[in-house]
């Protein structure tokens, strides 16, 4: 057994004598205002409203009919779950144009943002801590503006929908996907500790500021990923029966177990909050690997890339984006049906794969509190 299987070995046997504790409150669907924290799998235009990055059609060519800032061809999962709780999209905090309404909510997260703080070479600032610090300095600043003036009551949460409302995280996949560009899997193991008391630091923070409502997104299969696959599955050894890179679905199990391990202890210290643990792993990996059963025909390979197949991904290129590649003009094009696949860009699912997905989530199966008995609608499958 080498040194990676033995830490992760031990600290499931640790994680496991943890996850035997369970206190928690059921979840309530009936929430005021939603406040999202996270990276490109729930931004809703963070990362474009702040002018770090830009986004080329055919990117929301399926439900918004032009970029909407989401890394996808339509809708989030995020976007389909406020639609199940009866809630607008979340408007980005870092959008300020046309008078954004923020009623029910605020998007902190930005795509590329980590759990960790950002360095000189993150691709987003607005990592974890900050986006917390965002909220709070969003928060204080509608109390101020609500003492000079009520003329803006409706675009801002009311001043108890702070406490009342959903705190919603899927956060943590850039952590482990970047560090594999320089580090070892021994050394991404080994740092998931210091990952999550990053995130249980900011989940204090939230709660002293009195949220209590929180619902937690584990990782996905980062092995799965047509990016990783082009760059670290060249060798047929390192990929598993779904032809995904081992490594990488290693490292999400384990931060993924461990993450449940700090859900289930929240539980036990804040008995007198909402702390819920939805496994997004299982849900994309049964998709992947039952994709045809879910009306899909292409598990792995990207609806918007070049290359062609098997994984049609050039990391050179972004969706949407030409360049001039030895030569010649090459562009990231979209496929004729994104509904046949699970990844639109290689990195980011594809709308059809996120109402899935979604569609997984609000059956309450996949969470701990499962929560099947408080869901008053499911979504339906896109294609039945």
């Amino acid at each position: 057994m080498n040194m990676a299987q033995t830490t992760s070995s031990f600290l499931l046997v640790m994680t496991m004598v943890l996850l035997s504790v369970s206190v928690s409150n059921s979840i309530d669907f009936n929430y005021p205002a939603v406040f999202n924290f996270g990276d490109s799998n729930s931004d809703t235009g963070g990362l474009v409203a702040s002018s770090l990055g830009n986004l080329f059609p055919p990117n929301g060519q399926t439900y918004f009919k032009k970029p909407s800032g989401r890394f996808c061809d339509g809708r989030l999962i995020v976007d389909f779950l406020m639609d199940a709780m009866d809630l607008p999209f979340l408007n980005p905090y870092m959008d300020a144009i046309g008078a954004p309404i923020f009623r029910k909510g605020c998007n902190f997260a930005v795509a590329g943002s980590t759990v960790l703080p950002a360095t000189a070479t993150s691709i987003s600032p607005f990592a974890f801590g900050l986006q917390v610090a965002q909220f709070f300095r969003f928060r204080d600043r509608i109390t101020d503006i609500r003492k000079k003036s009520r003329k803006y009551d409706k675009y801002l949460p009311a001043a108890d929908y702070f406490q009342k409302g959903l705190y919603l995280f899927d956060i943590g996949q850039n952590d482990l996907a970047g560090a594999f560009y320089s580090k070892t899997l021994d050394q991404i193991l080994a740092s998931i500790p210091t990952i999550l008391l990053e995130f249980e630091n900011g989940i204090k923070k939230l709660y002293d500021g009195g949220a209590r409502s929180f619902w937690i997104h584990n990782t996905g299969p980062l092995g799965c990923l047509p990016q990783n696959i082009a760059k670290f599955g060249t060798d047929p050894s390192k990929l598993d029966e779904l032809g995904c890179v081992s490594s990488h679905n290693q490292a999400a199990r384990l931060f993924n177990l461990q993450l449940h391990a700090l859900c289930k202890k929240l539980q036990g210290q804040y008995t007198d909050s909402n702390v819920t643990y939805v496994d997004i792993f299982t849900i994309k990996s049964n998709l992947i690997a039952n994709y045809s059963s879910n009306g899909f025909e292409q598990p792995i390979m990207a609806c918007c890339g070049s290359g062609g197949p098997p994984l049609n991904y050039d990391s050179r290129l972004s969706c949407g984006e030409t360049k001039i590649i030895n030569g010649s003009p090459i562009t990231a094009k979209g496929c004729n049906d994104s509904t046949e696949y699970v990844s639109w860009d290689g990195i980011h699912y594809t709308e059809a794969a996120n109402q899935y997905v979604s569609s997984q989530i609000l059956s309450g199966k996949y969470s701990d509190p499962p929560f099947s008995d408080k869901m008053p609608s499911l979504l339906k499958h896109k294609k039945e």
